[in-house]
């Protein structure tokens, strides 16, 4: 069985075999990739950089920013790869206060190729959490059951939002069948646009929550699953259970940074014509953004506000 790599050494991989592939041999005149490498603007047509100092403008498997210190140049501890930059300490602080891509340079008018690279794995990655789906075992552990909202298919829960906010009628069955009526709070999961969402942070969010909402004395009903939910199936759920408290944990649209992005929605009484602005979210629960444990806990805190207030979203202070 092989063991399962993560991006970061997917791209090291690759790019050691590019450099394999592109290596000049020493008794053969230079390749056709380095006379095509662009010159520095100080560089006269005449001159060509030296293989053992590599210009500023051509990138090089060898320099330190392609090294094979995958840790690195992809931890939260990120360089520049902007070859001497007028301003260097705004040009790190730039880069330390966002995941975002900045700094990450060029070879010749294209990203540099570990950076392409990376680029593309994060999009297959987004890719995948909505076409993927939540593991089954995992909604056993917890004691889920599964129903579906009409969303068809992925391809057209993209296109009709409006059909991922509708129960159908066997999971409105299923509901009333096995759910408890007039909850305290009510905790529904859904995958929404990501499921690997859901599969990474709802082990570490929901235990946390139950244990906040245990300790604060409030009750739960019985929670489950909605495939292809959107955030407004609240409401339909909360007319046939009626809960005093809804809270939807949701998979995020996947990013470029994360692609494991969860959210959750907090509605005091959802009903049918809840309007938006009567949802509390705390979004952005991942490893790299709100802590799932962390998350979980600060929401039965919320919904303890909710109770007292007797409102939520924008009304709630």
């Amino acid at each position: 069985m092989h063991s399962k790599l993560s991006v970061e050494q997917l791209v090291d991989r690759v790019m050691a075999e590019l450099e394999k592939r592109i290596a000049p041999s020493p008794s053969t005149s230079p390749t056709i990739s380095s006379q095509l490498q662009p010159k520095s603007p100080s560089q006269s047509p005449s001159q060509s950089p030296s293989p053992s100092q590599p210009s500023e403008d051509r990138e090089s498997v060898g320099d330190p920013v392609e090294s094979s210190n995958v840790e690195e140049a992809f931890s939260g501890l990120r360089t520049s790869h902007v070859p001497n930059p007028k301003w260097e300490e705004g040009m790190s602080e730039l880069i330390a206060s966002t995941p975002a891509r900045i700094g990450v340079w060029r070879a010749g008018t294209r990203p540099l190729t570990r950076e392409l690279l990376h680029f593309r794995c994060d999009h297959a990655a987004a890719v995948d959490s909505i076409y993927g789906s939540v593991s089954q075992s995992l909604l056993d552990e917890y004691g889920l059951f599964t129903v579906e909202s009409c969303f068809v298919n992925t391809e057209n829960y993209l296109k009709r939002p409006d059909m991922g906010r509708v129960i159908t009628n066997e999971g409105v069955r299923a509901i009333l069948e096995h759910c408890q009526r007039k909850p305290q709070v009510q905790i529904v999961v859904s995958d929404g646009l990501s499921a690997n969402a859901v599969n990474a942070n709802f082990a570490d969010v929901y235990p946390s929550l139950l244990d906040s909402l245990g300790e604060l004395g409030l009750s739960t009903g019985t929670p489950f699953f909605v495939r292809g939910g959107r955030v407004a199936v609240m409401d339909p759920i909360g007319d046939l259970l009626e809960p005093e408290v809804l809270v939807l944990l949701i998979g995020e649209r996947p990013g470029l940074v994360s692609s494991k992005s969860m959210s959750a929605y907090m509605c005091y009484r959802p009903r049918a014509g809840t309007i938006e602005s009567s949802r509390t979210v705390l979004s952005n629960i991942h490893a790299g953004g709100t802590a799932p444990v962390e998350a979980g806990a600060h929401m039965g805190t919320i919904v303890r506000k909710m109770l007292e207030q007797r409102t939520s979203g924008v009304h709630l202070e």
